[in-house]
């Protein structure tokens, strides 16, 4: 294993503004904690807002990247993954994203630990002023913290395939259970980014008879990734909204999608989900990440006459994680499909533009490629 005095990371210290290389001294481990060598760290939908300023949560200067795997590279003592195997240096592990206290009213009562009360997320919540430093995936070494629960992986695991399971997988898991989908329902799925493809992989896993993903013209690739994965595609920019909800209907036996998921997030598209959804149905609302203003309900024809259950997503737990890698892992789905691009750490900015600019699908960064 590769050892390190200091490790670069790549930090926004400005919102709107470049990251900025910066080295930080290795800090010392706390008992449970581990030093990880990060093996690929993935470019989330979701840091384009971070680093934009319109995630409320974030605390500057900060090492983004919530995405995350790695190599052990040193232990605080005895350590085991959520099994129970011991962890050693030079273990390829995965790590999940949130950070929660197991005590709250929400992890010890309602054992729903998405909705901690003190939940920390690296290359979110946790800054890089002060020791440990490293608390963002968007570097060479990260601190895990002794509450993170980790997956050792197998060797042949692919890391770049793996880093959408930790985020866009795990909220997909939590979507699936929170709506409930069931064997022979119908479902749509809005978005088809790494969040929509997941989702509808596990829509399929629960047995769902027809999945259908609409996207746009900005997202050819994309829809044919998801096509790929058995999905019916729809592209948004060449009928109207009327012309896909008649398309759902006819379908459907003239009832509407059992369940809608919005993967886009944002108010146009929850508008749309809701016009999808059968009488009875659920909206489901993974996508929506950070604040976005209202969004026009008619609570009486939309909701009230339809009996229509909209549910919130938020982030995962750690159950979910755990999902998102067996089906990855699985070699069912060809997730290994959605990388597209993968630079080097110092690089961070150019792959920043390449989501922005739409040109990927799954963005990866190689820390380790830096020598």
């Amino acid at each position: 294993m590769d050892s390190y005095e200091s490790a670069l990371a790549m930090v926004l210290e400005r919102f709107g503004e470049p990251l900025v290389p910066r080295s930080y001294p290795i800090p010392d481990l706390e008992p449970g904690a581990l030093l990880v060598q990060v093996t690929a760290a993935g470019i989330c939908g979701s840091d384009l807002d971070i680093t934009a300023g319109r995630d409320p949560r974030i605390r500057l200067p900060l090492i983004p990247g919530h995405e995350g795997v790695g190599r052990v590279l040193a232990l605080g003592g005895d350590k085991a993954d959520m099994f129970g195997n011991p962890l050693q240096p030079g273990d390829r592990i995965v790590w999940h994203r949130g950070i929660t206290c197991g005590r709250c009213y929400y992890c010890a009562v309602r054992r729903q630990a998405s909705l901690c009360l003190h939940r920390q997320v690296y290359g979110i919540s946790l800054p890089c002023a002060e020791p440990p430093y490293l608390n963002g995936c968007y570097t060479q070494v990260l601190y895990v913290r002794p509450e993170s629960e980790i997956i050792r992986l197998p060797e042949q695991a692919d890391d770049a395939a793996l880093v959408a399971a930790t985020c866009s997988g795990a909220t997909a898991a939590h979507g699936i259970e929170l709506a409930d989908v069931q064997m022979g329902d119908t479902v749509v799925v809005l978005g088809p980014g790494p969040l929509g493809i997941y989702t509808a992989a596990f829509a399929m896993e629960r047995g769902a008879t027809q999945v259908l993903m609409l996207g746009t013209r900005r997202g050819v690739e994309r829809m044919k990734l998801a096509a790929s994965f058995g999905c019916i595609t729809i592209n948004a920019d060449e009928i109207s909204l009327d012309q896909r909800r008649e398309m759902v209907m006819d379908m459907t036996h003239g009832l509407g999608a059992d369940v809608v998921f919005d993967a886009a997030g944002n108010p146009r598209s929850v508008a749309e989900a809701m016009e999808l959804a059968a009488r009875g149905g659920t909206v489901a609302l993974p996508g929506v990440a950070v604040p976005q203003g209202s969004t026009p309900v008619s609570m009486y024809e939309q909701v009230a006459v339809k009996n229509l259950r909209l549910q919130g997503v938020w982030v995962s737990d750690a159950r979910h994680m755990y999902q998102a890698v067996q089906l990855t892992l699985s070699d069912r789905y060809p997730f290994e499909q959605m990388v597209t691009h993968r630079f080097p750490l110092q690089q961070a900015n150019e792959a920043l533009e390449t989501l922005r600019r739409r040109e990927g699908m799954k963005i990866v960064l190689q820390p380790q490629e830096e020598g």
